[in-house]
């Protein structure tokens, strides 16, 4: 009898306590998140129309190259349309059309020009049929082929979009390996095999590049085909390869990507994955017992993360990760995995609720910030996204707008919303990148909207989260 009360005693402390919490109002949050966006879209327009970004500390604008690219009104206007702010749409669109030109004589980065360029253009014209979008995307499209023009068929890092001249040998998975979305869909919108043939080479030449135990390391020269830095993991320089194996299946029903997926996702569960039961611990950072010692308050919890590892000898090398990294859920959710999913979502949100606000870098061993910065990723909200749909459980709602709030209360600014150089200490940089209006607000409004705003299963988000249909069909 005592020890069944001593049992049921640690049960009852130890399990979580059930709340029936209040269905939130999705409605008034869609709402909510339309506002921010047409807050810092209107910062946007006030202070840096016609160029790439807005800088909404100074309410200055920047440019990445000699002359603008337009990169936030492209990136842009997909989330408008689908918000159902259709003059702004129009407007936008109008001014795209009439003032964005890439007979520029530049070197531009082909990978962010693709995601967020052609990406953006594709999608729009999906959603609109306005076929001078699909004009200017083809345009664009023949402008980037020459990078693909290697030894190894492996893209070059940038450019001339007037000359076709090529330069940086030296890339990594990601910037070679994220580049069949958009291309391939502009190859079936525009009934030219090249587009995809050129990019689903450096895909397969990306793949082929794997170790012998199935690990891809970070960076590689184009013209050798050999690695230059050998550390494997899913964050930057890696990331969005992993999810292109995956998407490029799902979109275009390619076999042979499929095939890369399923051979390469067992050696990163199988090297990369950390999966271990962390000790509760006490504010002061000791055992979590009751009185005397007698009972566990809280019950170790398992965790799962994904750190780094030597792609040759899979020996884990740092126990890292970071605000890119939480893209993986939403891939592993994808591809079936709803229980990693899951797991590594829970991770992703304890590294956020920490600070408020997730780092770009974090030690999930020590639970320490590496580095501090937050550029408003949209990565975390992506995967929160991704489980509600899959999951239907509204856990993901309450954890979107726990998300959502943080973002505004740590990041808005008069002009707009400004990137954090410190989630620690909250202070802010003076930078606005276009993919908050891609990616951060979009997802945000997603999760939260009517269902029919646009029909997951229909749709393939590029990495930017400009979704693609089989219209081809």
């Amino acid at each position: 009898m005592i020890k069944s009360l001593a049992f049921l005693l640690i049960f009852f402390v130890a399990a979580p306590i059930v709340n029936s919490q209040p269905a939130l109002n999705k409605q008034r949050l869609a709402a909510e998140v339309k506002s921010e966006f047409l807050h810092a879209w209107n910062g946007y327009k006030k202070y840096a129309w016609g160029h790439d970004d807005l800088r909404p500390l100074t309410k200055s604008f920047h440019d990445w190259y000699a002359q603008p690219l337009l990169m936030t009104p492209v990136d842009a206007l997909d989330t408008m349309i689908l918000m159902g702010l259709k003059d702004e749409a129009d407007t936008t669109r109008k001014y795209i059309l009439d003032n964005l030109s890439f007979d520029k004589d530049f070197y531009v980065q082909n990978f962010e020009i693709t995601i967020r360029l052609l990406g953006g253009l594709l999608s729009s014209y999906q959603l609109t049929g306005d076929k001078h979008l699909l004009a200017l995307a083809e345009d664009l499209g023949n402008r980037l082929l020459p990078v693909f023009e290697s030894p190894t068929g492996l893209p070059y890092k940038f450019v001339n979009l007037k000359t076709g001249k090529v330069r940086g040998a030296e890339t990594n998975p990601a910037e070679a390996g994220t580049l069949l979305i958009e291309f391939g869909t502009l190859s079936k919108l525009t009934g030219k095999p090249i587009f995809y043939d050129k990019a689903k080479r450096a895909l397969v030449e990306t793949y082929n590049r794997r170790s012998p135990i199935g690990l891809m390391g970070t960076r590689f020269n184009v013209e050798t085909g050999q690695w230059t830095n050998t550390d494997s993991h899913i964050s930057a320089e890696i990331d969005s390869y992993y999810e292109y194996l995956l998407k490029s299946w799902l979109l275009f029903g390619d076999q042979d990507c499929k095939r890369m997926w399923l051979a390469s996702i067992p050696a990163v569960n199988k090297y990369l994955a950390d999966e271990f039961v962390r000790e509760p611990t006490t504010p002061r950072g000791l055992p979590a017992w009751g009185s005397r010692g007698s009972v566990r308050r809280v019950r170790p919890r398992a965790e799962l993360w994904y750190g780094h590892a030597d792609m040759n000898t899979g020996k884990r090398s740092t126990t890292t990760y970071g605000a890119l990294d939480a893209f993986f859920s939403a891939v592993l959710a994808l591809s079936g995995d709803l229980n990693r999913a899951k797991q590594l979502q829970a991770s992703s949100f304890r590294m956020w609720k920490q600070h408020g606000i997730e780092p770009e870098e974090f030690n999930y061993r020590t639970r320490e910030v590496v580095h501090a910065g937050y550029p408003l990723r949209p990565e975390i909200v992506e995967s929160t996204y991704h489980l509600y749909r899959f999951t239907k459980n509204p856990h993901y709602l309450r954890m979107g707008e726990t998300i959502f709030r943080n973002f505004v209360t740590h990041c808005k600014t008069e002009a707009g919303y400004a990137a954090l150089k410190s989630v620690v200490t909250k202070e802010k940089s003076d930078s606005m990148q276009s993919f908050i209006f891609a990616e951060t607000f979009k997802y945000f409004y997603l999760l939260f909207a009517p269902p029919r705003t646009l029909a997951f299963d229909k749709v393939t988000f590029n990495t930017e989260a400009h979704p693609m249909r089989k219209t081809w069909k």
